[in-house]
């Protein structure tokens, strides 16, 4: 991992085939996926990888060639080939004859295509990524139809053009190297789709419990027909690890393309991207305090912190005489001076408080869940410019200890050595 990002703009929905293309135009090894391909126990189908123009911009354009025994659904349903209405859905909308038919031509259970790819010639991460995705939209497939997972058997999803195109997406990812992964919203269109069942409304029930289930953003736009499948919100709930960056300098660009002509650009953008240090602006208060108990000042601390200042202390100095006494400083946002300086008068004996506007930089801060040897605990993970820092968050640990008896530098200790070995 070299500390880039990779940023998904998701501005024209996203697909499986478009993340592909977008990635290998970044410059995912296109050997590695070759014999990840090859090495499937997968027959009828062949890739090929060209050079189109949308929106008159030069795009990389991921295809998956099928015999005619296969068919392309995931491209069908999203880009309307062949169709009246200009869109099908082939994700979901075959389970449940599956469920009764389970050994139809062309229809796979999980395990099975769990099985295809642990038998690829990939490595463990990219096949860890491609079974995840397929978790995810087997999970969404049985919310979506009322049946326990190890019921669904899958048609869209585990017709060969899937198995590629998600074998593919974890091949390419997995050679990029990225230490993070972020997308913008999935933009999504309106109005309903035909399948195989009938009409159903945009998003598709599987998208619908994919973003619900992970937390994905839909953008709804004016736009007709279907923009985001279930193999593109897979992708982005398996592979996200954090939030778009405020500001952040691009690396290298890669443009996949859509098989559909729309009003939008059928165009999905994909950057290495490096996290800017961010700045802001702060507000620092502080007052000399020679007559106030220790228990006063830290319950003033206490409470400025709760109130919403960034940071409050004390320091023992010596005043004028020789006096011992304490200095009080607080760190805040201009929003909350006025209401910070109010309380600090309440609570201390000082008749004066001085201030000071300061400009500052910071890491970029994200919260992450660990599982740890002791339980799972949040974990404060720090960036910039290829710098990383990372630590238990001290509620989060605490917890553990008080529960489990456990000394907490003993526990701190035994998280950051599960840390480091994950890195």
């Amino acid at each position: 991992m070299d500390g880039r990002m990779l940023y998904f703009e998701c501005y024209s929905g996203i697909s499986g085939d478009m993340a592909v293309a977008a990635m290998l135009d970044l410059g995912a090894d296109r050997e590695a996926l070759d014999r990840a391909l090859s090495s499937l126990d997968l027959k009828g189908f062949r890739t090929e990888v060209t050079r189109v123009s949308k929106s008159g911009l030069d795009v990389c354009d991921f295809n998956v060639i099928l015999d005619e025994d296969n068919h392309d659904h995931d491209s069908e349903y999203l880009y309307g080939h062949g169709h009246a209405h200009g869109h099908t859905h082939g994700d979901e909308h075959h389970i449940h004859e599956e469920i009764e038919h389970p050994h139809h031509h062309g229809h796979r259970g999980l395990l099975e295509i769990l099985s295809i790819i642990d038998r690829a010639d990939m490595t463990d991460n990219a096949k860890s990524v491609s079974k995840r995705i397929f978790d995810i939209i087997g999970e969404a497939e049985a919310k979506a139809h009322g049946v326990p997972l190890e019921q669904v058997h899958f048609h869209e999803v585990g017709a060969v053009d899937s198995v590629v195109d998600i074998v593919s997406l974890g091949v390419c990812i997995d050679s990029l190297g990225v230490s993070d992964v972020c997308f913008s919203d999935l933009y999504e269109g309106t109005g309903c789709i035909r399948c195989q069942h009938g009409v159903i409304p945009v998003p598709a029930p599987a998208v619908a419990n994919i973003t619900e289930a992970h937390s994905l953003r839909l953008r709804i736009t004016d736009s007709v027909g279907e923009y985001v499948t279930p193999t593109g919100a897979a992708f982005a709930a398996a592979v996200r690890t954090r939030g778009v960056p405020r500001s952040f300098r691009i690396d290298r660009v890669g443009m996949g393309a859509g098989k559909r002509e729309s009003e939008r650009s059928g165009i999905l953008r994909a950057m290495l991207i490096t996290p800017a240090p961010e700045t802001d602006t702060v507000v620092k208060l502080e007052c000399n305090v020679d007559d106030c108990t220790g228990e006063a000042l830290g319950f003033a601390a206490e409470r400025l912190m709760r109130e919403g200042a960034r940071d409050a202390h004390y320091t023992p100095v010596f005043m004028k005489k020789g006096r011992p006494a304490y200095m009080l400083t607080v760190i805040c946002s201009e929003s909350d001076r006025e209401r910070l300086e109010r309380l600090i008068f309440e609570e201390t004996s000082t008749v004066g408080i001085r201030r000071s506007v300061m400009d500052r930089t910071i890491m970029d801060r994200r919260i992450e869940e660990v599982d740890t040897p002791i339980g799972r605990v949040q974990v404060k993970v720090c960036t910039v410019d290829g710098i990383e820092k990372a630590h238990p968050e001290y509620e989060s640990l605490a917890a553990i200890c008080r529960e489990k008896g456990i000394p907490y530098r003993d526990a701190y200790e035994t998280v950051m050595t599960s840390m480091r070995s994950r890195r």
